[in-house]
């Protein structure tokens, strides 16, 4: 017995080697990290958890809130989208919200402890009409002393360079899932239509916020390979959000079967391990999760929750529930 416990010993401490490596180079294959994933679910825990402390305080969390400042009629077919003009579901369409409104949701969102507010509009890209608008708000925003992020579909370099420029600290892009996959899930936009994207973000100097969702009916290894996209990019994303898919009735995956929770932790946990310096952020779908659930994620490295009622068009936890959970856990907002 002893031998075989050395030589379990010995492997796990081999994919450390490999993986300290690799976090050096910002290189990861799908096979090594696909390694680390399968690991016993306790080294992967304890794995995650020590790369989390040597770069968070693992008893801090950020609070951000987010914002649907245009809602519906995206021309997008993404399958699991509730804005999607491609879908019967019960979103109308909206105008952009007016600056003055948005500002005002920003001030609620400081005076309820949010650090930082993101604002999404449902738009394939943003129009030249709309751009000075956005950029007013991100000045407003800032002044108010929030980190900034938006999510407003594809941009170009010069829309890039102008939200830099107007101060906006992030801009979310999801890559969604693993580039095999992508088809099955988005037909009106390519995997390397987003890549292009986040080049222009980071090109123009902002921070890239990029992650994806996961139970869309994608393998275990497409999930891996999504974040070796993310982590082998030049400069990993600051901020990983994971999603757990919300069925909406009308969208194409409203009867996609759900994500297991230990497959779901083994995917923060392998984020965590993979790019330690990024905020892992569990963002939609905490409202189908469990408390012992959530703590498990938290535990592999997840430090940041999007809170307040709604997430977009979804039903996210309210904030007692989350005063709640924190005490729980001995957990303080970042």
């Amino acid at each position: 017995m002893l031998g075989a416990n050395e030589g379990e010993i010995n492997k796990i401490s081999r994919l450390e080697e490999s993986q300290g490596a690799q976090e050096a180079t910002q290189s990861w294959t799908s096979a090594d990290a696909w390694a680390v994933y399968q690991l016993p679910f306790n080294d992967l825990l304890f794995r995650a958890q020590s790369v989390h402390r040597e770069h968070f305080d693992p008893n801090r969390v950020q609070l951000s809130r987010l914002l649907n400042i245009k809602t519906g009629g995206c021309p997008e077919d993404c399958g699991y989208c509730s804005q999607s003009s491609h879908h019967a579901t019960s979103v109308a369409a909206s105008k952009l919200m007016e600056v003055e409104k948005i500002v005002a949701e920003a001030r609620k969102a400081k005076a309820s402890g949010a650090t930082r507010y993101c604002m999404g509009a449902a738009w394939r890209n943003p129009k030249p009409r709309d751009m000075d608008a956005i950029v007013e708000v991100v000045g407003a925003v800032k002044q108010l002393g929030l980190e900034t992020c938006m999510t407003l579909g594809m941009l170009d370099r010069d829309q890039a360079d102008r939200l830099s420029a107007a101060g906006l600290d992030y801009y979310n892009h999801n890559i969604d899932t693993s580039e095999r996959y992508y088809p099955s899930v988005i037909s009106t936009r390519t995997f390397a239509d987003r890549l292009d994207t986040l080049e222009h973000v980071r090109e123009a100097g902002m921070k890239v916020c990029c992650g994806g969702i996961l139970g869309m009916g994608e393998s275990e290894q497409d999930r891996v390979d999504m974040l070796v996209t993310l982590a082998n990019l030049p400069e990993a994303p600051e901020s990983v959000p994971i999603n757990m898919l919300i069925p909406i009735p009308g969208t194409p995956l409203a009867k996609a079967p759900p994500i297991g929770p230990i497959e779901f932790v083994r995917i923060v946990a392998l984020a965590r391990i993979m790019m330690p310096a990024s905020f892992v952020r569990l963002s939609a779908g905490r409202s189908a999760m469990t408390d012992e659930m959530q703590a498990l994620c938290f535990f592999a490295g997840a430090n940041s929750i999007f809170v307040g009622d709604t997430l977009l068009t979804a039903g996210n936890p309210q904030d007692e529930a989350d005063r709640k959970l924190f005490g729980r856990l001995g957990l303080e907002a970042l």
